[in-house]
């Protein structure tokens, strides 16, 4: 009898390689100024170069990668200036979101907001910081969802698409994923408190350390 035919997966959609590749830039398996190049990463995905050049157009609409003339793709670097400007930009917003949440917030919305922290929480015991990456994500995009203006919440979360590698340089650390975890609660008891005070300065104060791991990390990448 003839052998049967066996399917081929499918090649993977380009929105499932750029989310493989966004974690390589979170995590650091891939470095800034390095190049992403089409020829490796479609054997890498076993995808076509069409699905490669079409998740790197998400990438760069994310702000994660850029493309040079004759150089291609590489993933995007940030000088000093740039870091504090660009965190100094998310900071004013992000405060000025919690400014405009409705203090105490409404039960029905805390319990949304502590399904999704259990996620995180979840991660983070389990050391998983793939995992973790993903739940703060959803923690935050629930967070300033709840602000009360869509437009706000959509640059929050664009800025905060732009700055991944900045956001997670301090992923890697145990210490700094249950330092997330503990502000993330504290941001939920002072929803829950109406302490607007508190809520502010939590989101102002959550940028700090992974900004500070961002530029030691890529002054140890750039004297190595």
């Amino acid at each position: 009898m003839p052998q049967a035919m066996r399917a081929e997966a499918p090649a993977p959609l380009p929105a499932a390689i750029a989310a493989a590749l966004e974690e390589d830039i979170v995590f650091g398996r891939l470095h800034p100024r390095e190049r992403l190049i089409e020829e490796e990463l479609a054997e890498r995905f076993a995808a076509s170069r069409h699905n490669v050049r079409a998740a790197l157009a998400v990438l760069e609409g994310m702000g994660l990668i850029e493309r040079i003339p004759h150089r291609g793709a590489l993933v995007k670097a940030y000088s000093l200036a740039e870091v504090e400007q660009l965190c100094a930009l998310r900071d004013l917003l992000e405060t000025q979101a919690a400014q405009q949440m409705p203090l105490p917030l409404p039960e029905a919305e805390l319990a949304v907001l502590r399904g999704l922290q259990a996620g995180h929480d979840a991660a983070v015991a389990a050391g998983d910081a793939r995992a973790a990456f993903r739940a703060n994500l959803a923690f935050h995009r629930g967070f300033f969802a709840r602000c009360g203006n869509a437009f706000l919440a959509e640059a929050i979360e664009r800025l905060a698409q732009r700055a991944h590698a900045i956001r997670f340089a301090a992923f890697p650390d145990p210490a700094a994923l249950a330092r997330s975890r503990e502000e993330h609660h504290a941001m939920l008891a002072a929803l829950a408190s109406g302490d607007r005070a508190g809520l502010t300065r939590l989101c102002g104060n959550h940028l700090a350390p992974s900004r500070q791991a961002y530029l030691r990390a890529q002054s140890a990448f750039l004297s190595a």
